[in-house]
């Protein structure tokens, strides 16, 4: 009860206010200043009576939520869920290019049963990675022992570069 007395008196408060505003500052082009507050307020009364989305706002209340599942099945431990509904999925297995592979321990492993053929095939290509990694390591060895040649070279035809140049110089002044 208190809220709604208050809040009426809060709405007739601004009423008032809105009232004082528009009538004091009287109408023009009318023909006295009475007439003018009189027509205000009939035009305001005339508001009160029509209004355009209602005077209060009162939401409805929402109904309660059902609940989300009715169903007690997430309330069961695991093993008794495997029971009631057969639910033994095993470990996840996939085939890719031919080749099966497992889900076990968080990795994915290889089924044992692949041929003989796939773990010779896979022999023959580490021995020839490791033969490449080797050829590798050697060419970044000539690579670096020809840099080396060359920054030697250079600073060499440097020196003797200014060393001619000084021979000239100093030929040029005993002329």
């Amino acid at each position: 009860m208190a809220r709604s007395a208050s809040a009426n008196s809060y709405r007739l408060r601004r009423r008032q206010i809105r009232m004082r505003k528009t009538a004091g500052g009287g109408l023009q082009g009318q023909s006295g200043a009475g007439e003018g507050r009189a027509a205000e307020v009939s035009r305001l009364g005339d508001w009160k009576a029509m209004p355009l989305f209602g005077n209060t706002f009162s939401p409805k209340k929402t109904p309660p939520r059902k609940s989300a599942s009715l169903s007690n099945l997430h309330s069961l431990d695991r093993s008794t869920r495997e029971i009631e509904l057969g639910l033994d999925y095993g470990t996840p297995n996939m085939n890719l290019t031919g080749q099966s592979l497992k889900f076990e321990n968080g990795q994915w492993i290889a089924e044992s049963g692949s041929s003989s053929g796939d773990r010779r095939e896979t022999q023959r290509l580490r021995k020839r990675n490791q033969q490449l990694e080797e050829e590798n390591n050697l060419l970044r060895l000539k690579v670096d022992i020809l840099l080396d040649m060359l920054s030697e070279t250079t600073a060499e035809s440097h020196l003797m570069e200014k060393e001619l140049e000084d021979l000239k110089s100093h030929s040029r002044r005993r002329k």
